[in-house]
């Protein structure tokens, strides 16, 4: 009977472990995990499905409008974008915030009420999702050529004041409700909800109403329609800076306001529900 070579099981060892080297993390998600927090990506995946809502919505009802107003009035797109706000952070506020819009975040993380290192992670998820839903209409609405796209329609200058203010009272309310623990953080959606509603009715016979870079690139990609882009890159942001800023001036409390958290804008049932259940337990009660 013939013996086998042990250098033979030597030689075959060191061929196996060449081929199968031990599993190691991909580098990729080493990084993300070393400067994003757990539960990051649901964050962003949160943000994409919102913003993809929120310019379905507001983009699809004024493409409608703009086309037959027989169909969808123009006050009925302005209070639909409201409405769909309202709805997003109540859906989806106590996950990711519910910003939906870059000049939102920017502002934020310019008051340091969000870290800066996860703006362009969020930005990317809000653009993303308004091309998306964009791309969506375009397919959906065909043959309207201009999907809710957003133009001055008189100069630019005009144009650019409109969305510096319709921003900044937006930002405004959103910085009180949001980021103060003396506001009601219960009632965040409908305020910030109708505070988009009231703007853009006003301002979209001037500028489009559009508040939101996101809600404004989505649409022009779309529809390769980009007169007067400039406007509705600019214009938000300044707005949302000066409302931002404003509001931390006017702020009563001397103590830093605390980081904005996606519960910040949610509804609080569980302690609600706790009182509830605790008053109907009081002995007092049946005296």
């Amino acid at each position: 009977m013939a013996s086998m070579d042990p250098n033979l099981n030597t030689n075959i060892d060191e061929l196996v472990s060449v081929q199968s080297p031990p599993s190691e993390k991909p580098k990729l998600c080493l990084v993300w995990n070393e400067h994003y927090p757990p539960g990051f990506l649901r964050k962003v995946i949160a943000e994409i499905i919102a913003t993809y809502l929120l310019v379905f919505v507001t983009c699809g009802s004024a493409a409608l409008s703009a086309y037959d107003e027989h169909r969808v009035s123009k006050l009925g797109a302005s209070v639909a974008g409201g409405l769909i706000v309202t709805v997003m952070i109540y859906a989806v506020g106590h996950i990711s915030g519910a910003h939906m819009n870059p000049a939102v975040t920017l502002a934020f993380a310019a008051v340091r009420h969000f870290p800066w290192k996860q703006v362009p992670i969020y930005a990317a998820a809000q653009l993303t999702g308004a091309v998306s839903a964009s791309l969506t209409l375009r397919v959906l609405l065909h043959p309207i050529k201009h999907i809710g796209t957003t133009s001055p329609s008189g100069s630019d200058l005009q144009a650019l004041i409109m969305e510096i203010v319709v921003t900044f009272s937006m930002m405004f309310v959103t910085s009180a409700v949001a980021t103060d623990t003396k506001a009601i953080g219960e009632l965040a959606g409908i305020a910030v909800g109708s505070a988009v509603c009231i703007t853009s009715v006003l301002a979209g016979p001037v500028s489009g109403g559009s508040m939101n870079p996101a809600r404004t690139v989505g649409p022009a990609i779309a529809s390769s329609f980009y007169k007067g882009i400039w406007v509705y890159l600019v214009g938000p942001v300044t707005g949302t800076f000066m409302g931002a800023w404003s509001y931390n001036m006017i702020r009563e409390t001397d103590k830093p306001a605390h980081a904005i958290s996606p519960g910040s804008l949610s509804f609080k049932l569980r302690r609600l529900k706790n009182n509830e259940q605790a008053h109907k337990n009081d002995p007092l009660d049946a005296l």
